[in-house]
């Protein structure tokens, strides 16, 4: 819920698209697979159709889909795009929520997170939370540090297609986009914290602030696991409200739920060791040095 309003954030068409991308890679759906209509799909989500619509229109680009139209319900492509992770790799969408489960079992629970938004973090703590609350694991106290990008500054991605400076209209679109998800993901990030400390748990969270577009994702779990991956940008259609009556829209962007992510344990052999301990001194020394507050 929205801190002051007590309203739930609305779902995007970007949100929308992912959970369905997830159903496609997953085998949830299969090649020739027919999705609900569009008004099943919009009433699943809680939205208007014409947000579902670019949705789909987003995934049929991407060679996920066909028959996207106002009529008949989209298919399932034939031969769907299906990222390979590295060897040793996972996607960060399945990955990171099961490594939370793990760390939410110690009794003093820090999370400290670098990453381009809270999004994959706000998706994956459903399960530790779930669980917390029906009493499988009871941690005293769970802190958690942010740092993203500051929004002084004009990021690598996303950006428009053509670089900034080339449709001012546009420019700001965009920049509103980023802005309207990253208050809404500190948002529902911050009432679930707060949701824990109602429970009678010692939660934080805060978050702060960098110069610079962030180059990878890196989440670092009690001081003894870190999982880091690489962002991969592209060109990829978002819908931008406020834009060309909030049609898709080609951006550089990166795509952060399906980013390969590798585990290094500090029980992994002295090396694995060596670099978590490396890690967490870099992430200290941005966030006591570097990076600032923001409103």
């Amino acid at each position: 819920m929205d801190e002051k309003s007590g309203s739930t954030p609305r779902v995007t068409s970007d949100e929308i698209a992912e959970e369905l991308r997830g159903r496609i890679t997953s085998g949830v759906l299969n090649p020739g697979d027919r999705l609900p209509t569009q008004a099943a799909l919009a009433d699943e989500f809680g939205v208007e159709r014409g947000t579902v619509r670019h949705a789909l229109q987003r995934l049929q680009s991407d060679g996920l889909l066909t028959n996207v139209s106002k009529g008949s319900p989209p298919t399932v492509a034939p031969q769907p795009a299906r990222a390979t992770p590295p060897a040793g790799s996972r996607k960060a969408r399945s990955i990171l929520g099961p490594r939370l489960v793990a760390a939410f079992e110690h009794p003093h629970v820090r999370v400290d997170v670098a990453c381009l938004t809270a999004e994959t973090l706000m998706t994956a703590l459903g399960e530790p939370l779930r669980r917390v609350y029906e009493g499988a694991c009871e941690p005293e106290s769970v802190s958690m540090r942010v740092l993203l990008p500051s929004l002084d500054q004009d990021l690598d991605y996303p950006s428009p297609e053509k670089g900034w400076g080339h449709d001012e209209a546009l420019d700001k679109a965009v920049k509103q986009r980023y802005l309207n998800q990253r208050d809404a993901q500190r948002t529902v990030l911050r009432n679930n914290l707060a949701g824990l400390r109602r429970s009678g748990i010692d939660a934080s969270i805060e978050f702060r602030y960098t110069v610079g577009t962030p180059s990878r994702k890196a989440y670092l779990l009690n001081r003894e696991e870190v999982l880091i991956g690489h962002y991969v940008p592209g060109r990829f259609l978002r819908e931008v409200d406020d834009y060309a009556g909030a049609s898709p829209v080609a951006l550089c962007d990166v795509e952060g739920f399906d980013t390969s992510m590798f585990v290094f344990d500090k029980d992994g052999g002295p090396e694995e060791a060596a670099f978590v301990k490396a890690e967490q001194m870099m992430f200290d020394g941005l966030w006591d040095h570097v990076a600032r507050g923001q409103a």
